[in-house]
């Protein structure tokens, strides 16, 4: 029995991160490498798969190109953190608690919120039973299967943005025998400067795509998709990369959403609602001086460091800091031997410098590889200071620790 003056000892304080992305690993390793050798944090990250999801390269897997298997619980080891795979089916965030698909409740004192989005596929009717996505690895290796198995016909991509662009490149480079036709409201690299947005028109061009800028996907069929005005266009595989959704998670644990269902955030990424719970990636509505950020892994790595940084400032008693990001570039695939580089004002506004071919390859290259590098340093990172690739290179992260 103890005595007021025999305090026992006190519990851990459990930070739990749901979601194992680019973000939700970011958190993760960030803060198991900053707590590790404090007994009174406790770090669990909780994904559906053991296995991470390079979202970045699945456009290549989707044509059949093999992907690393990359193991989530291998890129904790020597952490600290602690790995749960489950799906996450609720969170009750008065309680402090979340509920997994095996009716295991995990509680915790401290939440980031890192459930990623997916394809929008509902917003379309017939898009989520006829069109494939680049969800998952699992999804990609489905199309490329498919692809592999056609012969010939006519692969329709809908949607014109980045993932769009790479994926028609990708496929129309892999497979010649194939009509590709790209579909969107919007030209093709529209955020680019003119020089790159008319080298990125040539590339697909030259690999035969299709463009047809200015049409809305309004249904989509067995065997076709339907166009705002009534038109058809005959095709044998769908492919959608028309815009994402998050999962209704947030919403119906009772955190206050935008009106996309992101969770938004107060300067220092915790929700305005409830401020012991972090939102980092797609599943956040952060709001900078020039708008609220859009879900990449630019963007979505960041937020997760940040998320620790401030949780490890609250624990050792510091206020966070706010959070504080811009854009530095557009990389987009133009198949294995090409691909443009746009890079941006802080805002996501075009510069007038751009990369285009083998140089735009390897530096694209880079920056798809720079999580890995980025990852291992984090595990070696003293309490000081946070490490950030930008370009391929290192850079402290300021103001940050």
């Amino acid at each position: 029995m103890t005595t007021r003056h025999e305090a026992g000892p006190r519990a851990p304080h459990r930070v739990l991160i749901l979601g194992a992305g680019y973000a939700g690993m970011s958190a993760a390793i960030q803060l198991a490498a900053r707590t590790e050798r404090r007994e009174s944090v406790r770090v669990t990250l909780v994904n559906p798969q053991e296995r991470f999801t390079e979202r970045m390269r699945l456009h290549m897997a989707a044509t059949g190109r093999r992907l690393a298997e990359l193991s989530i619980p291998e890129l904790l080891e020597g952490t600290g953190a602690r790995f749960v795979r489950g799906w996450v089916t609720a969170v009750d965030a008065d309680a402090k608690r979340v509920r997994i698909d095996d009716d295991r409740v995990l509680e915790y004192d401290t939440l980031v919120y890192g459930v990623g989005g997916v394809a929008d596929t509902p917003a379309v009717p017939g898009a989520d039973d006829h069109a494939y996505t680049l969800d998952s690895a699992a999804d990609a290796e489905l199309l490329a299967g498919r692809l592999a198995r056609l012969g010939g016909g006519t692969v329709v991509v809908a949607g014109s943005g980045p993932t769009g662009v790479e994926s028609a490149a990708e496929i129309a480079e892999r497979h010649p025998e194939l009509d590709v036709v790209l579909l969107g409201r919007a030209e093709p690299g529209a955020a680019m400067n003119p020089g790159a947005r008319a080298y990125l028109r040539s590339a697909l061009d030259r690999l035969g795509v299709r463009v047809r800028a200015g049409v809305e996907v309004v249904k989509v069929l067995p065997g076709a998709v339907e166009l705002a005005g009534g038109e058809s266009i005959a095709a044998d595989v769908v492919l959608w990369a028309g815009g994402t959704r998050v999962s209704p998670l947030a919403a119906s644990a009772g955190l206050a959403v935008d009106e996309r269902g992101r969770v938004v955030t107060d300067a220092a990424l915790r929700s305005v609602s409830h401020p012991e719970v972090y939102a980092v990636g797609d599943a956040a509505a952060v709001r900078q001086g020039y708008g609220v950020l859009h879900g990449t892994c630019q963007s979505g790595m960041p937020t997760g460091v940040h998320a620790a940084l401030s949780i490890d400032r609250t624990l050792r008693g510091k206020r966070p800091k706010p959070f504080r990001f811009g854009y530095y570039h557009t990389p987009v695939s133009l198949g294995r031997g090409d691909a443009v580089v746009q890079f941006t004002r802080p805002d996501g506004s075009p510069r007038r410098v751009c990369l285009t071919g083998r140089v735009a390859v390897r530096y694209k290259e880079t920056v798809t590889a720079s999580p890995w590098p980025t990852y291992g340093r984090m595990k070696k990172i003293p309490a000081s200071g946070a490490f950030w690739p930008r370009g391929g290179r290192f850079t402290r992260l300021r103001g940050t620790g």
